[in-house]
């Protein structure tokens, strides 16, 4: 989801980052409003709406940061670990470690930010209120009535029920409730918000057709987002309750291709690189694991040098970060891979190699076990629909 991201602040005990995206949204945003400005408030300067532009962006900022904020300390409440904060181009996200532990905790903590923001609205318009009647500076007032405006517009557009939006998960939270059934309650709210998104891409393309270019992709843009992210939170959420809690030792390779350490690297990749077409293999010597050899190591020697140099003399030895306990949990080695970049995972038990966990293995078994599970819910859908 996010291309890079910098810690802003810690605000009670929550990390805030912002990502390289939100300044292409900051700058967007920014020039906009410097243009929709004197349309609110007339006869200033063009000086003093690029200010208003630039206060009213920052205040768009700590709006964000109110609404995930209030997730965050809600969800801390019901013991849900939150990641952090992280603005990005679409918004803000507070990041969790894991699904929710209850449905109704699930149901005010997504609810917590409508609230916030509503709140946030009503502070806003009760400080313009105030400014405007002591006849304050316009420009003050300007901006006031356009947060106000701003938070009340963020907190009814989460309201929608299209999941990942706030009442998407209090939707999930719901169903999640009534059925018992945490994928399916995703999966039915997953739906709402694939369906929501292609209703903001129609409406996009409406837009770009009547003139409003910015406004129509925009629109088109946060439809894409919607239904990405509602697939990917319901594939999430079918990995955790697949490999949650379950051993590595379920799912890894016993039978890995192992690599003696005098074999010559001409061997190597003749006999082991062509044939196998992996990138990582394991070296092991009098039955016991003495380290990894990958194909980047062999690319760091001349090929002419291939026959002078052993398997032995370019592996590199073990580590925490290429092996895994084999009853360390899967849904956490699969983190860990994808975190450190490095898969396949060595699983080693007192210094024997027990077998292999490969993140691509597991998402092919992830990717069957979704059409499986996808064909059955469809099928119980149209029978409870029958």
């Amino acid at each position: 989801m996010f291309f890079y991201r910098m810690r802003l602040f810690s605000l009670f005990g929550f990390d805030v980052y912002v990502d390289a995206s939100w300044l292409l949204l900051a700058v967007l945003i920014t020039w906009s409003l410097a243009g929709i400005f004197p349309d609110i408030v007339s006869g200033l300067s063009l000086t003093t709406y690029w200010s208003m532009a630039v206060v009213a962006t920052v205040g768009l900022l700590f709006s964000i940061v109110f609404h995930e904020m209030s997730h965050a300390v809600v969800a801390r409440h019901f013991d849900m670990p939150i990641r952090g904060i992280t603005l990005f181009i679409f918004g803000g996200v507070a990041e969790m470690h894991s699904e929710p532990t209850s449905a109704g905790g699930e149901f005010l903590m997504a609810l917590a930010g409508p609230i916030a923001s509503a709140a946030l609205g009503f502070l806003f318009f009760l400080l313009f209120g105030i400014v405007a009647g002591l006849q304050g500076p316009p420009a003050v007032a300007g901006v006031l009535w356009y947060l106000s405006y701003l938070n009340w517009m963020l907190a009814i557009f989460n309201l929608l029920p299209a999941f990942p939006l706030d009442g998407g998960r209090m939707l999930r939270a719901a169903l999640w409730g009534w059925r018992k059934d945490l994928a399916w309650a995703t999966w039915i709210a997953s739906g709402a918000g694939n369906v929501f998104g292609i209703l903001l891409i129609v409406l996009g393309v409406i837009d770009v057709v009547r003139g409003d270019f910015v406004g129509g992709v925009w629109l088109s843009l946060i439809g894409l987002f919607l239904r990405g992210a509602a697939s990917a939170t319901y594939q999430q959420t079918l990995a955790r309750q697949i490999l949650g809690g379950q051993p590595v030792s379920r799912f890894m390779n016993r039978r890995p291709i192992i690599v003696p350490p005098d074999l010559s690297v001409r061997e190597f990749v003749e006999d082991y690189v062509y044939r196998h077409h992996h990138k990582v293999f394991p070296v092991v010597g009098d039955g016991r694991l003495l380290g990894c050899i990958t194909t980047a190591q062999v690319g760091a020697i001349d090929g002419e040098q291939w026959d002078q140099h052993t398997v032995a003399e370019i592996m590199e030895s073990c580590s925490k970060d290429n092996t895994v306990a084999p009853e360390t949990d899967t849904l956490e080695a699969m983190t860990k891979m994808q975190r450190n970049g490095r898969s396949p995972l060595l699983v080693v038990s007192r210094g024997q190699l027990l077998g292999i966990l490969s993140l691509r293995d597991l998402l092919e078994l992830l990717t069957l076990r979704l059409e499986i599970e996808g064909g059955r819910r469809q099928r119980d859908a149209r029978l409870q629909a029958g």
